[in-house]
């Protein structure tokens, strides 16, 4: 049965953290916040890297809508390749989890992705995310529908050239069932290490 009886309280992350028991924002004392704040804070160290992980494990026995291969597969096949040509490992996670909102949000996946990740990661790959979505159009020479030269509106940026790479030789050029994919465990401790880091504040727009 989904949802809760009204007055059941779900449980606490830790046993020993108090409730802060308010209908309403409003009504929250300063002393209830620094509460919460301490609270969020452990709770966030102590499940945001499953979760996101959980995004990626959500699609594993996805069917694929026409590639030899489904979201998830390309996913590690990007890491993969990604580590295979010696990237720094906070960019092998971005290259991991770049489609982790694919198959809920297809239209939007790439700002999705870069709201995840951009505050544990740098400028240049959090921009990449962004717009690497607009950027793969370049290599869908024979669509109808799209436009290979949408990137130019970017030409000259900083982080252009790498978001081209990114998707010339990790986002397009990984779709095949030949290509090699590490099982996800192998990312696993990599994941949990990048959202250790301090999150720095994010500005985020197709810009």
């Amino acid at each position: 049965m989904d949802g809760a009886a009204g007055g059941e309280r779900d449980c606490l992350l830790d046993p020993a953290w108090s409730f802060v028991a308010r209908a309403d924002l409003d009504s929250i004392t300063a002393e209830e916040w620094a509460v919460l704040d301490r609270q969020r804070a452990r709770f966030v160290a102590a499940t945001q890297a499953e979760r996101a992980l959980g995004w990626l494990r959500a699609m594993a026995a996805s069917p694929s809508f026409g590639y030899e291969i489904n979201i998830f597969r390309h996913c590690l096949q990007t890491a993969t390749r990604m580590l295979r040509d010696g990237l720094a490992e906070e960019t092998v996670v971005v290259g991991l989890l770049h489609d982790c909102a694919f198959e809920a949000a297809p239209a939007t996946h790439g700002l999705i992705a870069a709201a995840l990740l951009g505050p544990h990661c740098s400028e240049a790959d959090g921009w990449m995310l962004a717009h690497h979505q607009i950027f793969q159009d370049f290599h869908c020479h024979h669509h109808p529908g799209l436009d290979p030269g949408a990137r130019e509106r970017w030409r000259g940026h900083p982080h252009f050239e790498w978001t081209a790479r990114f998707v010339a030789r990790y986002d397009q050029t990984t779709i095949s069932a030949a290509g090699e994919a590490l099982p996800l465990a192998a990312f696993e401790p990599m994941v949990a290490r990048f959202f250790a880091r301090p999150p720095r504040p994010l500005a985020l727009a197709l810009a």
